[in-house]
């Protein structure tokens, strides 16, 4: 028996998605538009978010609203263009990728996304996108008490085994972590809290040398500090080289080596206010893998922390990065690997784990990929470097050839690492984003 009545052609899921985002937003007049997109690009700009993901990002949102975007991201300032049916309008706004925050990323992520697919319309995403500012940050007890874990558990693994020491480490880079709160609220200087927690990170290391705690005294001053170390901004600037972002890139990497060289600098202070020098050498002890991989762990979700990761995606990263410094000890253990190769194979793997998942959970890559291996960091040589240069300075003529040796040996052996971790990182993911768009030309990774 046949049906007389007429049926309405069905849409299929996309068709519907597209026909839902389109009745959501037709009625979208350009300076709403724009003012949508600055302010989410804003966001994913200041807290972390790769320019190509946010440029990315920012193009399908504006195509969700009807209109062709273009994106240009500068050091200070970001341009956003847009052109449709009643002509092309542009706006500048100025602002700074000086941040890192995981929680904002991911909530200014998932609003565009629910735009995109037409969950809600751009007046609601509007609204949804200026409540994400004033998201409440990590309660400072978690702060403190990661930080405080996080500088401990570096300790171990650079070889420090005496528990006073440890404590030490651990309350300096937790009082720290409070100074760094206060002064946030207090100042907007961006120099001023890393400066001042290093400070006092000296100071403490100072005192212990006199009281003479512990062998490897140098650590209870350096671990404090290698919490402070901003990973993510020299990754994304090595991210926006390798993608021929130049400006951009140098900016992001001349900031980061700024907070760098003030660490340093509140490091050599705190500790000449008590007539101590930092060794340019200092002993290094083997650590067994269950204790290096469970330290790894500690270090990861203190960095979590440090970047508002949520509590329910924290255990990804801190089981990648036990993963990874597990791998860089059995290569370095096993198979008589240096720590440059070590770093390398640890951040391949890592590279290639992280990328797919950071886009699964709109998480920022270089805070994501960094905190899984914070633990590879070679903050202890990057600050013997620079207590090292001071002591040439004032020895002057007197230095000895060791003493210069030793300098040499420690920043190349910095620098290398640093180089083996940021294309061990970067390669994978370029990699993978590559091939990804090969195999889907319309889609943007």
């Amino acid at each position: 028996m046949t049906n007389s009545s007429t049926e309405q052609p069905s849409l299929s899921g996309t068709a519907k998605g597209q026909f839902s985002v389109a009745r959501l937003n037709e009625r979208v007049a350009p300076s709403n538009a724009l003012n949508l997109l600055l302010t989410s690009g804003v966001l994913l700009f200041v807290h972390g978010q790769t320019t190509e993901k946010m440029i990315d990002t920012m193009t399908r949102l504006a195509e969700a609203l009807g209109f062709q975007a273009s994106v240009f991201p500068r050091w200070g300032d970001l341009t956003v263009r847009i052109e449709g049916p009643r002509g092309s309008f542009h706006e500048i706004i100025a602002t700074s990728p000086t941040g890192v925050d995981m929680a904002q990323v991911t909530a200014t992520m998932n609003v565009i996304d629910d735009v995109c697919d037409g969950r809600i319309d751009a007046a609601g995403g509007r609204s949804a996108l200026e409540a994400i500012p004033h998201l409440p940050p990590v309660s400072v007890a978690r702060f403190a008490l990661l930080a405080a874990a996080g500088a401990a558990a570096l300790g171990v693994i650079f070889g420090e085994i005496h528990f006073i020491s440890l404590l030490l480490i651990a309350c300096s880079a937790g009082i720290g972590a409070c100074l760094r709160r206060w002064l946030g609220k207090i100042s907007r200087n961006l120099f001023v809290q890393p400066f001042c927690a290093a400070l006092f990170a000296g100071a403490v290391g100072a005192v212990a040398t006199r009281f003479q705690v512990d062998s490897a005294l140098h650590l209870v001053a350096v671990c404090p500090c290698m919490v402070l170390v901003p990973g993510p901004h020299l990754l994304n600037g090595a991210i926006d080289l390798t993608r021929a972002r130049l400006p951009l890139g140098a900016w992001r990497i001349l900031y980061a080596s700024l907070i760098i060289l003030v660490i340093c600098t509140g490091l050599l202070v705190g500790l000449s206010l008590g007539g101590v020098v930092l060794p340019a050498l200092g002993p290094s002890y083997p650590v067994p893998l269950g204790y290096d991989a469970i330290a790894a762990g500690v270090a990861v979700a203190a960095y979590g922390t440090f970047f508002a990761m949520p509590w329910r995606t924290l255990p990804i990263p801190i089981l990648i990065g036990m993963l990874a410094h597990a791998s860089r000890w059995t290569a370095i253990s096993w198979f008589g690997a240096s720590a440059e190769i070590g770093a390398l194979v640890a951040c391949l793997i890592v590279g290639v784990i992280i990328t797919p998942i950071a886009d699964r959970l709109r998480l920022p890559f270089a805070a994501l990929a960094f905190a899984s291996v914070v633990s590879l960091i070679p903050g202890v040589f990057l600050f013997r470097v620079a207590g090292g240069l001071v002591n040439l300075a004032s020895l002057g003529g007197k230095a000895s050839p060791d003493l210069l040796l030793a300098v040499v040996v420690d920043g190349t052996t910095a620098i290398l690492i640093i180089l083996a971790m940021t294309f061990g990182l970067i390669l994978p993911k370029m990699c993978i984003e590559h091939f990804r768009l090969f195999q889907h030309p319309i889609a943007r990774s």
